[in-house]
């Protein structure tokens, strides 16, 4: 049950992110070609499972995401504003496909399940 719950979230925060990105007028192609790249934050596994882990992880967290994106807000910059919205939506499609955080043991660890 629980996992539904996170992938429900995470659906719930991608359409809101593209909500926001449409009701600020900016353009979708930057939304669909900048999606994935958080993803590129999976390199640090060339160094090991741990180096891996602490880089995706940090990629991979609302916390990062979301600070750009309130910091976005406060200084009115838009291109912070994109950034976070986009960053957050790749978060959220993550945790929708049921990906998670991942542990240092391997990279199909994660904290909702092994992939």
């Amino acid at each position: 049950m629980n996992k539904k719950i996170i992938r429900l979230e995470g659906l719930l925060v991608f359409l809101a992110c593209i909500y926001a990105f449409v009701l600020n007028d900016y353009k979708l192609i930057w939304f669909f070609v900048l999606l994935l790249f958080p993803d590129l934050s999976m390199i640090g596994y060339i160094k090991g499972n741990k180096a891996g882990a602490v880089t995706y992880n940090l990629f991979h967290t609302y916390l990062l995401s979301g600070s750009v994106l309130v910091i976005g807000i406060i200084m009115k910059s838009d291109i912070l504003i994109q950034l976070g919205i986009i960053w957050t939506a790749h978060i959220g499609i993550d945790r929708l496909m049921g990906y998670g955080l991942k542990y240092t043991t391997d990279f199909k660890d994660t904290h909702l399940d092994r992939l």
